[in-house]
């Protein structure tokens, strides 16, 4: 499968594995018992050896990875705890259109971090001071969502124009947000889900694909709401986090526009994988109608 620019084809899992098997005999690796991670905004595969294979979306977003890899190479060098970008290995790639970058393999059983070890990995890179050369965006919050909400084919017309209506009023609640916290580097997507345990004990964060400049309550954000709103934090577990970080961002007067704006990041985020996954697609259904009458987010199912 060579590079033929921007792909047509529907980004599907049977899709991603094509792409990777071009991706990784390029570079030199097996694919042969590849396995399924996650797909979302990327296909994320395990190989058989030590090595995980990120796939995006769009090629039209070749800076961004460009980008990440540098993050990666520069937390490398200040010894903070992340994955790390496979040596050797000539990356990003670009195989039919997508975007392919290589990963060590953080531990040989996925473990999530708990609560306070996430809270200690975000604290610390908060402390750091990003050099100019990593040339880290300024954060667009609703950016991405708009983006998607322009690609989407799987909402119609009319939870289309919804969401839109919902992101532009979203968007002014925010712009008169005044913030607290210092500005400077963010994760952009921080939340437990990507912080691993590595084989020694120790927890690393991952997706380091949001990376940029912004307001730090941003990278709290998703942790309150996964207690507040969704109940995937127990109320311990929240006290833990804030302890452990120093701050509780729902003590803040604008927590309820991150939040809102956070909540539909993550139904839209999700409808691009509707039209070929019926779980998706009814969830999406749901949070939709939720977020039109108000209905309780409790019942929401984590992606």
């Amino acid at each position: 499968m060579a590079d033929s620019g921007e792909s047509q084809a529907a980004f599907t899992a049977e899709y991603a594995a094509g792409v990777l098997e071009a991706a990784c005999a390029d570079a030199g690796l097996d694919a042969a018992g590849a396995s399924l991670l996650r797909l979302g905004e990327n296909a994320v595969f395990r190989l058989a050896g030590p090595v995980v294979v990120r796939i995006g979306r769009s090629a039209e977003r070749l800076d961004e990875h460009v980008r990440t890899v540098g993050v990666a190479r520069w937390l490398a060098e200040v010894e903070y705890p992340a994955v790390r970008v496979v040596p050797g290995v000539r990356q990003p790639a670009v195989v039919d259109g997508r975007v392919v970058t290589f990963w060590e393999l953080v531990a040989a059983e996925e473990r999530y971090a708990d609560v306070v070890q996430f809270a200690e990995l975000v604290r610390r890179l908060h402390w750091l001071e990003e050099p100019a050369s990593l040339g880290l965006p300024y954060m667009d919050p609703l950016g991405p969502t708009m983006r998607r909400l322009g690609e989407l084919t799987t909402l119609s017309e009319d939870d289309r124009t919804f969401l839109a209506e919902r992101a532009e009023a979203a968007q002014k609640r925010y712009d008169a947000l005044e913030f607290v916290l210092p500005f400077g580097m963010i994760h952009g997507d921080a939340n437990v889900g990507n912080a691993l345990v590595g084989d020694d004990g120790r927890a690393v964060l991952i997706d380091l694909d949001g990376f940029e400049l912004g307001p730090r309550e941003w990278d709290l954000t998703q942790t309150a709401m996964y207690f507040e709103r969704f109940g995937w934090h127990t109320r311990t577990e929240y006290e833990a986090f804030v302890r452990a970080y120093g701050f509780d961002v729902m003590n803040w007067y604008g927590y309820p526009v991150l939040a809102d704006i956070r909540e539909l990041s993550m139904v839209v985020w999700l409808a691009q994988n509707a039209g070929h996954d019926d779980q998706a697609a009814a969830e999406v259904r749901r949070r939709v109608s939720d977020l039109r009458t108000g209905g309780d987010r409790r019942g929401w199912k984590p992606f």
